[in-house]
């Protein structure tokens, strides 16, 4: 076949295609930019409607829970408070993955709108293209004025829901607790020290890295003293951690040395200066003094010999077996025994618990640096969408921004009140100080708050920001004590302008991004192994510079650079 011929033929294939899917789709442009649907006059859709109207959904719900949506009384409630009905197709979560797949292979087949849709930047960006999802950034303007107020509270919500065209391709799931130097994000692999032990040493808490080297010293050389007091199996271990593991890695702790920046991002290993300059952590004094710094504890048998190589399971056995004098975790009751007497002591009181977080350790300077999107946590960017399929897509809309509704987001996110049942995560819904709605916590006894979320919560699109607390609904009891440790012991040394955001990257980049990440994260984590482990030289250092560099540690940055720069430039 001729290069002529099988040049006519792709492009007729290509017709074809796209014919099928604009037949399939009623004859629409749909999920370009367009504005079809935008002559809806805002007050027809207005909620409640005055006539009653159907629409369909797509969305999915948690094994052994209510499998029709219709039944759980938060759909119950906004079909009374909109005069909406919503025809539901609901997959169970564990096959969640795999029909959505299929489902959205076929446009002709589609409801209105995808509730739970989970998408990435992919797969949004692949189905716009494709024309089986409508952009929303004009309806948004017009039809969702409790979204738009999110995005004007907090413009930077907006920022990332934009992909480089500036389309708004679906409608994000976000959750406030706390906001920026006190999110709940600040940190995730928080230092946790056993207070237990300081206190029967007659130690203070440290606050420089000399202090803490002496702390674990002293664990080391009172070993057999601690096992005796605290009736320990096992060897005790000073430190333990798993390198290179997120949550548990211990390099949050160098934040103290040369400029300031840790490694709180083990997949990044970037950070941004106060003059929005992005840097990565790893070409910084601080991490040069920092990895030695480590190597010189583990030397002394300061930290676990098994924390180059223990899974998770064997890291917590260790801990609950009460041989550990530090750790790392986002929670250390995952790791260790809270309390070593429950006869004399409260699980569920703070004040009696052996391990409390460790302060950020002063070096040269003292400081920490956020995690990324830690000032801008709790983000899914691909939590609804709309298709091309929908006849009122002004209707679906207006209806999809009643999930914005302070009230009704919180409710969305963590369950309701006035069940029949014992999961009632909210025990009423009650007024704030000036006589408006506002949802009060429930006790949830020996249940857990996953258990209320999975059995009434329906999630979808929604917004819970840090100033809904106290006004619309109370904090969550569960989040407190850890909001509480960020705030007083963290965010008074977090002095960071800002921190590296969730890019909403185009396709081209975002294979880019992952293949230059892979390279660069590989090396720089052989080498904090390495370092720690063994030590190294000024030559060795050098050698790590130069192999960044081979493995184009400049474009990398520079193409976070380029995304952060259009960050920024989108909230003004």
């Amino acid at each position: 076949m001729s290069k002529f011929y099988r040049k006519a033929l792709s492009l007729a294939l290509a017709l074809a295609t796209m014919l099928s899917l604009l037949a399939g789709c009623g004859d629409r442009s749909a999920g370009l930019g367009d504005s079809l649907g935008l002559d809806v006059d805002p007050a027809e859709v207005a909620m409640p409607l005055a006539e009653k109207a159907t629409i369909t959904g797509l969305t999915n719900f948690p094994a052994s829970t209510e499998s029709e949506p219709n039944n759980r009384t938060i759909f119950k409630r906004l079909e009374e408070q909109t005069n909406v009905h919503v025809e539901w197709t609901a997959i169970q979560n564990d096959q969640w993955g795999e029909k959505i797949k299929l489902e959205m292979s076929n446009a002709k087949t589609l409801p209105d709108f995808v509730f739970n849709a989970g998408f990435g930047e992919a797969d949004l960006l692949k189905y716009g293209k494709q024309g089986v999802i409508i952009a929303l950034e004009d309806y948004i303007d017009k039809y969702m004025p409790n979204l738009k107020k999110v995005f004007e509270e907090v413009p930077e919500y907006k920022a990332m829901c934009l992909d480089v065209d500036g389309h708004i391709w679906a409608l994000p799931w976000i959750e406030q607790l706390g906001y920026r130097e006190t999110a709940i994000q600040l940190l995730g692999n928080m230092p946790f020290i056993n207070v237990a032990w300081l206190d029967f040493l007659g130690l203070d808490m440290p606050t420089t890295v000399d202090e803490f080297e002496q702390v674990l010293i002293a664990f080391r050389d009172n070993a057999a003293k601690l096992k005796a007091e605290f009736n320990i199996d096992g060897e005790i271990i000073p430190m333990s951690c798993i390198m290179n593991d997120g949550q548990q890695d211990p390099f949050i702790l160098i934040n103290g040395f040369g400029e300031g920046y840790g490694d709180p991002d083990t997949w990044k290993h970037l950070a941004v200066t106060d003059e929005g300059k992005v840097v990565s952590t790893a070409t910084s004094e601080g991490f040069k003094k920092g990895a030695a710094w480590l190597h010189s504890l583990y030397e002394q048998d300061l930290i676990d010999v098994e924390a180059f190589t223990q899974d998770w399971n064997t890291y917590v056995a260790k801990g609950k077996s009460g041989r550990y004098g530090v750790c790392f975790s986002w929670d250390v009751a995952n790791i260790c025994n809270v309390i070593h007497d429950p006869s004399t002591q409260d699980a569920n009181n703070l004040d009696d618990w052996d391990w409390q977080p460790l302060p950020m350790l002063k070096a040269d300077t003292k400081g920490i640096t956020p995690a990324t999107a830690s000032f801008t946590s709790g983000f899914q960017r691909g939590r609804c969408v709309v298709t091309a399929m929908a006849k009122n897509p002004a209707l679906v809309c207006s209806w999809l921004d009643q999930m914005y509704a302070p009230i009704q987001s919180a409710q969305n996110n963590w369950g309701t009140y006035g069940e029949d049942d014992e999961f009632d995560i909210f025990r009423e819904l009650g007024t704030n100080s000036d006589g408006e709605p506002m949802l009060y916590h429930a006790d949830l006894g020996d249940k857990s708050p996953v258990e209320f979320r999975d059995a009434e919560s329906v999630g979808g699109p929604l917004a819970v920001l840090n100033s809904y607390y106290g006004k619309y609904v109370t904090f969550p009891p569960d989040a407190q004590y850890r909001c509480d440790w960020v705030k007083d012991i963290y965010a008074p040394d977090c002095h960071a302008k800002y921190c590296l955001p969730n890019f909403f990257m185009s396709q081209e980049d975002t294979v880019t991004d992952s293949n230059l990440s892979a390279d660069i994260g590989k090396r720089i984590n052989e080498f904090k192994s390495r370092a720690v482990m063994e030590g190294f030289t000024d030559a060795d250092w050098d050698q790590f510079q130069a192999d960044l560099q081979a493995y184009k540690l400049d474009e990398y940055v520079a193409l976070y650079q380029k995304y952060f720069d259009a960050y920024l430039a989108a909230q003004q």
